[in-house]
């Protein structure tokens, strides 16, 4: 079970990184790579930069405190902020009326809370 979730944990932490370029690059430029990034233009670039460094932080969150074994504590928390926040994108994505692409934000949200259930339950660092 923890080598799950540490590969789990590891795989999040991944697409988080990937996601987090969303700081980076200019929303018009993530609206045309594809209808299931056109969400990207409903948002301000203040606000795209803001989900990015959010992905930044939990993919450094989902990893980092239990590798340095400081305040690991923070796994569970930030796959717990993982699955607010991909709550948030299947809401954009059912408003938008992409049902079809909701597929891929469901199966992240299942992995981060088997993660934060995991660590908060019975593979914990602090029991």
């Amino acid at each position: 079970m923890n080598l799950a979730l540490w590969i789990t944990a590891g795989l999040l932490a991944a697409v988080c990184l990937i996601g987090s370029a969303k700081m980076f690059v200019p929303r018009e430029k993530i609206g045309a790579m594809g209808a299931s990034a056109e969400w990207a233009l409903d948002f301000s670039p203040a606000a795209l930069k803001a989900i990015g460094a959010v992905e930044l932080l939990a993919a450094a969150g989902l990893v980092l405190p239990a590798v340095l074994d400081i305040a690991p504590v923070l796994v569970p928390l930030a796959a717990t902020g993982l699955v607010l926040l991909f709550i948030g994108a299947i809401t954009v994505r059912l408003r938008r009326g992409e049902r079809i692409t909701i597929a891929g934000d469901v199966i992240y949200l299942v992995l981060a809370a088997f993660v934060a259930w995991g660590r908060f339950g019975p593979e914990s660092f602090t029991g």
